[in-house]
């Protein structure tokens, strides 16, 4: 099975009353598109990065109550997990779909990540496309625009994603749910394979010494 791009139908998952019947939905609709994406992917990133890339798709496990506002599937480099690593994703919310390379606030180095990045500021910026967004925590939808960020705008979120425990440091792509790209798989595929290869060296840095 090709992946043949998303529908209004799995944005509209998220508009489901109930954690039971939200869950079934992500599992019946989005699940298996993420497992094809993964699938398209991950041999592709893992020659990008130079070393095997494991796909993981979000289980919302620890959820009881509260359905789930958004889901994804990650790209990281230890079979086991990957929210302790820096890794990619790629996952929708009710109104837009997000790209990104994530440093979230598991990870265990995150002071020396953020430090490496603001000590390379100037080339972090210089990396990063005018029509990119920042967003500061994955469990909001609120992203800013590179094209509003200066040099020392950056330098501001990246001394927050420093020193504050939940900061978190997530670049890449916002899609809204009319755009025609998604619903036409092989240039979906193309156009985040482009976003991956762009973040790539961002990705190298957060790894060198």
């Amino acid at each position: 099975m090709t992946f043949q791009g998303f529908t209004k139908s799995d944005f509209d998952t998220f508009t489901i009353d109930g954690l039971d019947d939200r869950m079934e939905a992500i599992q019946t609709r989005i699940q298996p598109k993420f497992q094809e994406i993964g699938t398209a992917l991950s041999e592709d990133v893992s020659a990008l990065v130079g070393k095997e890339m494991f796909l993981h798709i979000a289980r919302h496990a620890r959820r009881t109550v509260n359905p789930p506002k958004d889901t994804w599937m990650a790209l990281a480099d230890d079979k086991r997990g990957y929210k302790k690593h820096p890794h990619f994703q790629v996952g929708l919310f009710d109104d837009h779909l997000f790209i990104w390379l994530a440093f979230i606030y598991e990870l265990p180095n995150k002071e020396q990540i953020a430090t490496k990045f603001l000590e390379n500021s100037e080339a972090v910026h210089a990396r990063i496309p005018k029509n990119y967004v920042i967003s500061q925590d994955h469990m909001q939808k609120e992203a800013v625009g590179m094209d509003k960020l200066g040099v020392q705008d950056l330098e501001k979120i990246l001394t927050r994603f420093r020193d504050v425990k939940k900061a978190e440091f997530l670049v890449g792509r916002h899609i809204s749910v009319d755009d025609p790209l998604l619903q036409d798989g092989e240039r979906f595929l193309a156009e985040v394979r482009d976003t991956f290869e762009q973040l790539i060296p961002l990705y190298g840095m957060a790894y060198s010494n």
